[in-house]
C-alpha cells in the first residue's frame, strides 16, 4: 500500500521542484520585478528548489531500495530552514518593501520575524530564532546519528501526514480568528464586539486615552511599502492571547494631551491596514517635541493602480506600431506617476543579398513619440527621462489613474528620516518609486522654490517649516519669515522660534536682511575668537564649556520674492547674494519662493548662489529653463508634483511633495504656544531690526551709491567717500555716520585713519 503512495508523493515533489525552478527563473513568469519564488523565500528559494528535487527523487525510489523516509528528520530540517529565514529578516532589519523585492528571507521570513517581534520584542525574537535553529540542528544530528534518513522500519506512517497538516492548519486558523477578533474590537469597541476584556489588549487599552488607538497606531501602510499588513501591528491589535497578560509596551502620549482618534478603514473601504515603521517604534520622541499624532497619516497606498501592467503592455505595443521595439524591464509606482523603464530593442532588416542588418533603436526615437504615447494612454502629459541617470533604460513617467495622498507624518516616521541625524532635516515627499525623500538643509545650503500659481509652493514651504518645528526647539532653530502676501506665514506668529513677527510690510525687509548680515558678521568674529570654522564646531565646543552658549540655526523664509524684487531690487538682491555666499558656515540658511520665474526675479546672481532648486509646474518651457536650466517642469501635473535639483547630483528627482493641512499647522503652532516658557521671547516684543528699518527710512539719497562703493573696498575714509561721490566734506561725514549706524562700517579709530568695511 505504501509503495504507490511514496511514488506518487515523490513524483509530486519532483514536479513541484521543477515548477519552483521555473518560478525562480527571472523573466519566465513576469518581465518585471524579482522571481516569485525569491519574493516568497528570499535566499531560501534556492534551498527550496534543491530540497524539492532531491527529496522527490529520494522518496520516489525509497521503496525500491527497501527504505522509508524518516519524517522526524525532515520536520527538523524544515524548522531549521524557517528559523534561518526569520533570523535573516531580524538581523538585516528588512521591511515589507525589501521582502517584496526578494531580499533577505522574503515574505515568509519577514512575516515570521514580524510575528516573533510582536510577541517577544526584537532582541528576544532574535535570540529565539537562534535557539530554535540550534535545537533543530541538535535534534537533526541526533536523528541522523541514530540511523540514516531512510530506514527499513517506519517511524511516522505516511497516513499520519494529512493529520499533521490538518493540525497545523487548525492551529493557524485559530490564530487568524484571534487576530480578526482583536481587529474587530479595535474597530468597534464595546461589549458587543468581544465579551472578553482580559489579555494583553485589555491591559493596553486601560493606559490609552478614550477614543484613541494609541500613539503608534496608524490606519494605513506607508506609500512606499507594498505587501501584506505587518504581523506586529496585527498581533498588537489582537491582544496577543497566546502570551500571559503584560503591560502595553507602546509609548504613551505626552502628558496633558490626548491622542486624536484615527479609526482604521476596513477592507471594504478600499485600503489595507498600514504597519507602523520600525524606526518610529524604536525611537520614542521626547515629550518636549510635538507628538506625531498631531499630523495625519497617509490615506492611500501605492499599488492601487490595477491597470499598471496593461499600461505597460499598451506602451510596448504603441511603440512597436511606430517601428520602435522596446522591452519593459522596470515598473516603479509612485504616489502620482508610474515610471516604466524601457530598454530599446533592435530593428532587424534583411537586405536583398540576404545579409541581415541589425540597428539598435535610438533614444531620440522614443522621445519624439511622447505625444503619441500620451494619446494612446489617454494621459494628460508624459515625461520621458532619457536615459534614467545610473540606469540602463529610458524612463517614461505616466500619471496614475488613482492619485495617492502623501502626508508629512509618513515621511517623519520613515527609516530615511531617522537616518538623517541633523537638526535641519527636511521632508520633501516621495519619489516615483514611492520611497521617502529627505534632505538636509545644511548641505543645500539654501533653497530656491519656483512655480506657477497653485502648483504647491506655499504647501512646500509649510512642509519645510513644519519638519523643522516637529524636531527642534527654539534653542536649536530660529526663523525670520517674510510674507508679502500676508496670508500664508502669519499663522506661525506666536511660536517661540520666531525672531520677530512675520514681516508683511515689504519696506521692512531690507532692514531685516541688513540685521541678518550683521548677525552673520558677528558670528564670524565669534568663531575667529573661539578658533573654530563653523557653527557645528562652535556648538560642540560650547557644549563642553560652561561659559559659552550654543548658537541656534537661523532660517530665512521668503514666500514671494517677486514683490521684494519689484520694490527694492538693488537692496534685496545685494543682501540675499551676500547672505547666500557667506552665511553657510554661520548656520544661516535661506528658503526663497516665487510664483514668477522670470529673469528679472530669478537673476543670474541669485541662481549662481542657489544650487539647490525646486521647480513646480510652470506654463512654458522658458520658465522651466529659468528655474532648472533645462526643460521638464512644464510637463508636471501640479498640486505638489515637483522636480528637485540637488547641489550634489546632476539628476533631477521627480517628487510628490508632502501635504500639510491648515489644521495640522494650527495643531503644531498650538503645541508650541502651550509649551512656551516664560523666558521665551514674546511675539509682541519689538523685532531686533526695527531700529535699523527706521534708520534706513531716513537715509541720505546718496547712501545707495555709498553702499555700492563699499562693495569693492576693505577700508574707507570720509575723504575717500567725498572724492568718490563728489560731495562736500560735511555731507560725506554724515554719510559715514549713517553707514556706521547701519553696521556697514566700523567705528572711528581716530587719527584720521580709515574705517573697516563690515557689510560691503
Amino acid at each position: 500500500m505504501n509503495q504507490p503512495k511514496n511514488s506518487i508523493l515523490g513524483s509530486a515533489l519532483l514536479v513541484a521542484g521543477l515548477v519552483a525552478l521555473l518560478l525562480l527563473t527571472p523573466g519566465v513568469v513576469s518581465v518585471v520585478g524579482p522571481a516569485p519564488l525569491r519574493v516568497a523565500f528570499g535566499w531560501g528559494a534556492y534551498v527550496v528548489v534543491v530540497a524539492l528535487v532531491l527529496g522527490g527523487l529520494a522518496i520516489a525510489f525509497a521503496d525500491r531500495l527497501g527504505r522509508q523516509v524518516r519524517w522526524d528528520a525532515v520536520l527538523y530540517g524544515e524548522c531549521l530552514f524557517l528559523a534561518a529565514l526569520a533570523f535573516t529578516a531580524l538581523a538585516t532589519g528588512a521591511d515589507g518593501q525589501d521582502a517584496w523585492r526578494g531580499r533577505g528571507g522574503g515574505i515568509v521570513g519577514w512575516a515570521l520575524a514580524q510575528l516573533l517581534a510582536a510577541l517577544l520584542g526584537e532582541l528576544l525574537a532574535l535570540a529565539a530564532t537562534v535557539a530554535a535553529a540550534g535545537c533543530a540542528v541538535w535534534l537533526l544530528w541526533r536523528s541522523l546519528s541514530a540511523g540514516r534518513v531512510f530506514i527499513p522500519t517506519p517511524r511516522l506512517p505516511v497516513m499520519r501526514i494529512p493529520l499533521l497538516l490538518a493540525s497545523v492548519l487548525l492551529s493557524a486558523a485559530g490564530r487568524v480568528w484571534d487576530l480578526l477578533r482583536g481587529l474587530a474590537r479595535d474597530l468597534w469597541p464595546g461589549p458587543a464586539a468581544d465579551g472578553d476584556a482580559g489579555g494583553w489588549a485589555g491591559a493596553g487599552r486601560r493606559d490609552q486615552p478614550a477614543g484613541g488607538l494609541g500613539p503608534e497606531d496608524t490606519s494605513r501602510r506607508p506609500v512606499g511599502q507594498r505587501g501584506p499588513a505587518s504581523a506586529r501591528e496585527a498581533d498588537a491589535k489582537s491582544g496577543g492571547r497566546s502570551r500571559s497578560p503584560a503591560p502595553d509596551r507602546r509609548p504613551a502620549p505626552p502628558a496633558g494631551r490626548a491622542a486624536e482618534p484615527r479609526p482604521a478603514k476596513t477592507a471594504q473601504q478600499g485600503a489595507p491596514a498600514r504597519a507602523a515603521p520600525r524606526d518610529a517604534a524604536r525611537k520614542p520622541r521626547p515629550s518636549s517635541l510635538p507628538p506625531l499624532e498631531l499630523l495625519k497619516p497617509d490615506e492611500g497606498t501605492v499599488g492601487g493602480n490595477a491597470d499598471v501592467r496593461e499600461r505597460a503592455q499598451l506602451l510596448k505595443q504603441t511603440l512597436a506600431e511606430f517601428g520602435v521595439p522596446v522591452e519593459v524591464v522596470s515598473i516603479k509606482e509612485g504616489p502620482r506617476v508610474t515610471q516604466f523603464g524601457l530598454v530599446p530593442g533592435e530593428i532587424v532588416k534583411e537586405l536583398r543579398n540576404g545579409e541581415v542588418l541589425r540597428r539598435r533603436v535610438s533614444v531620440h526615437s522614443i522621445q519624439r513619440l511622447s505625444n503619441d504615447l500620451a494619446l494612446a494612454l489617454a494621459a494628460a502629459s508624459i515625461r520621458i527621462e532619457a536615459p534614467v541617470p545610473g540606469r540602463p533604460y529610458v524612463g517614461v513617467e505616466i500619471p496614475n489613474t488613482v492619485k495617492t495622498f502623501v502626508s508629512l507624518r509618513s515621511i517623519l516616521e520613515s527609516r530615511e528620516f531617522a537616518r538623517t541625524r541633523t537638526p535641519l532635516a527636511v521632508a520633501l515627499g516621495r519619489d516615483v518609486a514611492g520611497d521617502p525623500v529627505v534632505t538636509d538643509l545644511t548641505r543645500l545650503p539654501h533653497l530656491l522654490i519656483a512655480g506657477a500659481t497653485g502648483a504647491g509652493k506655499s504647501v512646500c514651504i509649510n512642509a519645510i517649516v513644519c519638519s523643522l518645528l516637529m524636531n527642534n526647539s527654539s534653542e536649536t532653530v530660529r526663523f525670520l519669515m517674510v510674507d508679502p502676501k500676508m496670508v500664508e506665514l502669519p499663522g506661525y506668529n506666536g511660536i517661540p522660534h520666531l525672531l520677530g513677527p512675520v514681516i508683511t510690510d515689504v519696506s521692512q525687509t531690507p532692514g531685516a536682511l541688513a540685521w541678518l548680515m550683521l548677525q552673520m558678521d558677528d558670528r564670524y568674529r565669534l568663531f575667529a575668537d573661539s578658533g573654530v570654522r563653523n557653527i557645528a564646531e562652535y556648538n560642540r565646543k560650547a557644549g563642553r564649556s560652561k561659559t559659552q552658549t550654543p548658537l541656534p540655526y537661523l532660517v530665512l523664509v521668503i514666500d514671494e520674492l517677486a514683490d521684494l524684487m519689484m520694490t527694492a531690487v538693488y537692496d534685496v538682491e545685494r543682501q540675499l547674494c551676500r547672505l547666500a555666499q557667506m552665511s553657510r558656515a554661520t548656520g544661516i540658511h535661506l528658503v526663497l519662493a516665487t510664483q514668477r520665474p522670470s529673469v528679472d526675479v530669478i537673476t543670474g546672481l541669485i541662481k549662481a548662489n542657489f544650487p539647490a532648486r525646486i521647480a513646480f509646474a510652470v506654463t512654458t518651457q522658458i520658465d522651466s529653463r529659468v528655474i532648472l536650466d533645462t526643460p521638464g517642469a512644464e510637463k508636471l501635473l501640479g498640486r505638489g508634483d515637483m522636480l528637485f535639483m540637488a547641489p550634489d547630483s546632476a539628476k533631477l528627482s521627480r517628487i510628490q511633495g508632502c501635504f500639510v493641512s491648515d489644521r495640522e499647522i494650527e495643531e503644531i503652532v498650538g503645541f508650541w504656544k502651550a509649551h512656551r516658557e516664560e523666558d521665551d521671547p514674546a511675539e509682541a516684543a519689538v523685532p531686533p531690526w526695527t531700529g535699523m528699518v527706521d534708520q534706513m527710512a531716513d537715509k541720505d539719497d546718496l547712501l545707495e551709491k555709498a553702499l555700492q562703493f563699499l562693495q569693492s573696498k576693505q577700508t574707507v575714509s570720509t575723504s575717500l567717500l567725498q572724492r568718490q561721490l563728489r560731495i562736500g566734506f560735511p555731507r560725506a561725514a554724515r554719510l559715514m555716520e549713517q553707514l556706521e549706524e547701519m553696521g556697514a562700517v566700523g567705528p572711528d579709530e581716530g587719527g584720521g585713519r580709515s574705517r573697516q568695511v563690515l557689510a560691503g
